[in-house]
């Protein structure tokens, strides 16, 4: 059984022009370009989340990319939701709220928006990628045909067994299946379900194996040889890295994040909508928890809390303070390593793959 798991991993990689079956996760707002490009010279694939990023800004990311390598490449966007149901009064009271934390809030704050997504989408598409990916729900239809027509291959983010068939249903190629121990934002198509279909991993991964034709992809909790192996053992072709490749000096993140997921334990880590008004996974700060509180007001709905945390967000990075950072980190935060990016996804194949040569 683990034979076999190497010799389906190793060959779902080769038909991504891939030497070892480990892509990057696509983390918006901490994925530049060194970072995948130390992914793609293992053998794996780099990766870029588009989300807060122009057409122009995208198209400089690959740029900066090719010029550092040939491997294969992911890029990826999150489906919008409907527009947000606004509420003024909770607003200023979240505001508020926020300006015991960091700066006074500027009063246009919450109506800020972010980049156009059907711009971002043929930006990504102009880019030619190997893989477009999506999270947060489905790309439309006639997007998906033309990723098609290009000859790039559709990733999916599913976070249940129904998401994933419906990704299937829609055209996906691959199932990403993010289990609930990831950092960041959970991938939900819905975000109240977000916070009440919290499937594990470990549980995630087989199910969907059971319920789909096409490969899997596990992400969520894997930082090291040992969580690598068992998601292939679950019926996994593959595994994405997130925060276990935040330490690596190529993300180069705020000292304060790099020493908090260092020194993190599973239990340190908890989901908030505090910072997005969208479900992730955050280190446990001083400010999650009294965000998190059942006397503070309710979080904004994503983007408005974004942007009305931004300020404070600004702020704290530059101070380096992690009470107040986005930290974003998966349960499995301990197990990253601070070693190059080339270095760890390499050396976590080769232990994986000497795990699964000995089971």
């Amino acid at each position: 059984m683990s034979h076999q798991a190497i010799i389906k991993a190793e060959r779902f990689a080769q038909s991504l022009n891939m030497s070892i079956p480990v892509f990057m996760a696509p983390m918006a707002g901490a994925c530049p370009p060194a970072l995948a490009i130390g992914v793609a010279r293992s053998g794996g694939m780099g990766a870029c989340g588009t989300l807060l990023m122009s057409p122009d800004a995208i198209h400089q990311w690959v740029a900066e990319y090719r010029a550092g390598t040939s491997g294969p490449l992911q890029l990826n966007n999150w489906i919008p939701d409907a527009a947000p149901v606004r509420d003024r009064d909770n607003e200023r009271r979240v505001g508020h709220f926020l300006e015991t934390f960091g700066p006074e809030i500027p009063a246009e704050a919450a109506d800020r928006t972010g980049p156009d997504f059907e711009p971002q989408c043929d930006a990504m598409l102009a880019a030619a990628p190997d893989v477009i990916s999506s999270i947060m729900g489905l790309y439309p239809p006639d997007y998906v045909t033309r990723i098609k027509t290009s000859g790039i291959t559709w990733f999916a983010t599913a976070t249940t067994v129904g998401e994933a068939l419906a990704a299937e249903a829609a055209g996906a190629d691959v199932i990403v299946a993010q289990g609930m121990e990831a950092g960041g934002h959970r991938g939900a198509f819905n975000p109240e379900d977000a916070e009440t279909s919290l499937v594990g991993l470990f549980s995630l991964v087989p199910a969907i194996v059971d319920a789909v034709n096409v490969p899997v992809i596990a992400t969520g909790g894997i930082a090291d040889a040992r969580g690598v192996a068992a998601a292939l053992m679950l019926g996994a072709s593959g595994v994405q890295i997130g925060t276990g490749l935040l330490r690596t000096p190529d993300a180069n993140i705020t000292p304060a994040w790099a020493d908090a997921i260092a020194n993190a334990r599973p239990e340190d880590t908890v989901p908030t909508r505090a910072f997005s008004g969208r479900l992730g996974r955050s280190i446990r700060s001083r400010y999650v928890t009294a965000a998190n509180s059942s006397d503070t007001p309710e979080p904004a709905p994503y983007p408005i809390q974004r942007s009305l945390t931004q300020a404070m967000r600004d702020e704290a990075t530059k101070a380096n303070d992690i009470d107040r950072i986005q930290a974003w980190s998966g349960q499995s935060a301990g197990l990253a390593r601070n070693a190059s990016a080339e270095q760890i996804t390499r050396e976590v194949w080769q232990g994986a793959r000497g795990l699964l040569d000995t089971a």
